[in-house]
């Protein structure tokens, strides 16, 4: 268990990929969640927010219920800052801008962007190259849809590397990894990086120089 920091109210942990957030009835695996409850040996923990199976990184939840309402009116008031780190192979449309619109059911598990805008899924983004095939992505999402950043990259035409879902490279994994959030919480503030240490890409030593450098050192800093 990989935990970021901790106090009173709140736990940061570093999900793995490949990891359910729920327990799964039919394979009768502990989720992730259950398995933080369990390393604290606690009773009461609340999740605030989630990550898909395929994503690692940073995830917070609650110890109490004051702490979960006061992130909830947080996320639902987008007073908290995500930012996600991405792998690409193919060329994308364009190398830094905004992917948004309405998002809906497609067939065989996944979801699709639409041309509409009445709640749209809204993701900022900018691209760094590396020198060779793959480009990595700093990724903003400012709305929490369903599978959201793995959309809006594939309707980029950078669909994500390893996730063949949605047409990505077939990899070791799906190069998607929650990297860094800024949120503040009972009058604190708080700022939390993670960079990914699985996955033979994400440890290449292009990528570990981009995490060295200021877009990377301090998202939050950004001209987005």
């Amino acid at each position: 268990m990989h935990v970021i920091y901790q106090n009173s109210d709140f736990i940061v942990v570093n999900k793995p990929e490949n990891c359910d957030f729920h327990d799964d009835s039919q394979t009768q695996t502990i989720g992730f969640f259950n398995q933080v409850k369990e390393h604290l040996a606690v009773d009461e923990l609340y999740p605030v927010h989630r990550l898909d199976k395929v994503t690692s990184g940073l995830i917070i939840m609650a110890k109490n219920l004051t702490t979960e309402l006061q992130f909830n009116h947080a996320f639902t008031n987008k007073k908290i800052d995500k930012f996600y780190v991405a792998l690409a192979t193919n060329k994308p449309k364009k190398k830094q801008g905004k992917i948004t619109g309405d998002m809906s059911k497609s067939r065989n598990k996944t979801w699709m962007l639409n041309r509409t805008f009445v709640s749209p899924a809204t993701t900022l983004f900018k691209s760094f190259a590396l020198g060779s095939a793959n480009r990595l992505y700093l990724l903003k999402p400012l709305t929490g849809k369903t599978h959201q950043l793995r959309v809006a990259m594939k309707s980029n035409m950078a669909a994500i590397l390893g996730d063949e879902l949605y047409k990505g490279v077939k990899s070791d994994r799906t190069y998607l990894h929650a990297y860094a959030v800024r949120f503040a919480i009972n009058e604190q503030d708080y700022a939390f990086i993670c960079p990914p240490t699985t996955g033979e890409f994400f440890n290449h030593d292009a990528v570990k120089t981009q995490f060295n450098n200021p877009e990377f050192t301090s998202p939050w800093d950004l001209d987005w």
